[in-house]
């Protein structure tokens, strides 16, 4: 009877540890227009959350998305082109907020660094197995005849000390 009562107490908590992950969310607004809501989508696929790591308005439930996403929304129904509004936020956020920044002088760091980074690695990983092979293969040494002699004496030593 104790068992049933504890594992009834148990399907309880976990029940109720479900609940949260039942709640409704807020629904997203949306344009009255499937064609004009698919614009939508196809800038804030182009145009980096602010606030989010690595994601697009599109993508991110942060607050600030979701007010650029309506920005952008009634940009559109205002008639307003794609690079229009792609610009717009550019003369505001700077290029960042551009999800793939383009190519000029000002962003060639963001498209060289990582493969500056993955060079700089390579190299100091090649740089340190090197080093390191060079240290083992001078430890590797063979003894001279004086300390091959002097060791076979240390260890009979240290065996007869561990017998008595």
């Amino acid at each position: 009877m104790r068992l049933m009562s504890s594992l009834s107490v148990v399907f309880a908590a976990v029940l109720l540890l479900q609940a949260p992950l039942l709640a409704a969310k807020e629904a997203v607004p949306m344009a009255e227009d499937p064609v004009l809501e698919k614009i939508v989508n196809e800038i804030a696929d182009e145009l980096r959350c602010l606030v989010c790591q690595n994601q697009t308005i599109a993508d991110s439930d942060a607050d600030l998305a979701i007010d650029l996403k309506n920005q952008v929304r009634d940009m559109v129904r205002e008639g307003k082109t794609q690079d229009e509004i792609i610009d717009y936020m550019v003369q505001r956020y700077g290029d960042f907020v551009r999800y793939r920044p383009p190519m000029k002088a000002s962003t060639y760091l963001l498209w060289v660094g990582p493969f500056l980074l993955l060079f700089v690695g390579i190299t100091v990983l090649i740089l340190n197995l090197r080093k390191r092979r060079l240290l083992t293969s001078e430890q590797d040494e063979v003894l001279s005849p004086e300390e091959s002699d002097r060791l076979t004496q240390l260890l009979k030593t240290e065996k007869e000390k561990n017998k008595s």
